[in-house]
């Protein structure tokens, strides 16, 4: 998150959570980059500097109330990606750093359009920093492969708005696990992590089995449209869920379960403080 990238580690960025995702103090990042003594001034200045970012200013700012020493105030904030094209108009030195690792982040996209295969070793190479297994790595890998491509057949067959992607991700994991991923983001006593990094093996297993069961139906009754994908999207989870009620009534145990990634890690943190 934007807290932690080095630029901003001696200074406070007070943030908020809108629409399930960070939302910044606009102010708070313009002093950390200037040293300016007066923010909002500098922030006037820079939307008459840069018409195109005052243009579409209201689009990417939001009035929130934000957690302050005195009590809640409302303060003027912006997304991560609002705060990025904002950083992009200010001419200080501090904020070149920044602007050059906007510049890396967009090459290596570029990269990864052109050959695929980087992206995969970058993904790789992120999880093993984040200290997870070489087996659970594959599984992760694996699954956003079959992620991919069950999203293309959606696609293709007449599946556009971000909502309609939710609703049918949301009828996968229903059926397969019982819970939409909201619900099991608060099963899993999660907030704004990637649910599927937080997965067990086994969980990560019968979610591929899941989406990549709604694959082949869709693809052998070349369903289109919404609600019939809707129909393909029950049908392949209620296959994981089947292989998985198997195997929980062999080992006697559930699949879906309170332990994940984030925590096992906080556990090891408190046992080598």
């Amino acid at each position: 998150m934007i807290q932690h990238l080095a630029i901003f580690q001696q200074k406070q960025i007070r943030k908020t959570m809108y629409n399930n995702q960070w939302w910044f103090v606009i102010e708070d990042v313009v002093f950390a980059l200037t040293d300016s003594s007066d923010p909002k001034q500098y922030i006037q200045k820079i939307k008459q500097r840069d018409l195109e970012l005052s243009k579409g200013w209201v689009q990417i700012v939001h009035t929130l109330e934000i957690e302050t020493k005195g009590g809640k105030q409302k303060m003027i904030c912006s997304s991560t990606e609002g705060i990025f094209r904002i950083i992009q108009s200010i001419p200080s030195p501090k904020a070149e750093p920044f602007k050059k690792w906007l510049a890396k982040v967009g090459y290596e996209r570029i990269q990864e359009i052109e050959d695929p295969e980087l992206a995969s070793k970058r993904t790789r190479e992120i999880y093993i920093a984040k200290g997870y297994s070489d087996a659970w790595i594959e599984k992760r890998i694996r699954g956003i492969a079959i992620r991919d491509e069950l999203t293309g057949q959606w696609k293709k067959r007449g599946v556009q708005e971000n909502i309609e992607f939710s609703i049918l991700t949301a009828q996968i994991s229903q059926a397969t696990f019982g819970m939409t991923p909201n619900e099991y983001k608060k099963y899993e006593g999660l907030k704004n992590s990637n649910l599927r990094d937080h997965f067990t093996d086994l969980e990560l297993i019968f979610s591929m089995l899941g989406e990549s069961a709604t694959t082949e139906i869709t693809q052998a009754k070349d369903s289109q449209g919404f609600n019939n994908l809707k129909e393909d999207a029950f049908e392949g989870g209620k296959i994981a869920e089947d292989a998985k009620k198997a195997l929980e009534k062999k080992i006697d145990q559930k699949v879906s379960t309170k332990k994940n990634f984030l925590k096992e890690k906080q556990k090891k943190k408190l046992l080598n403080s």
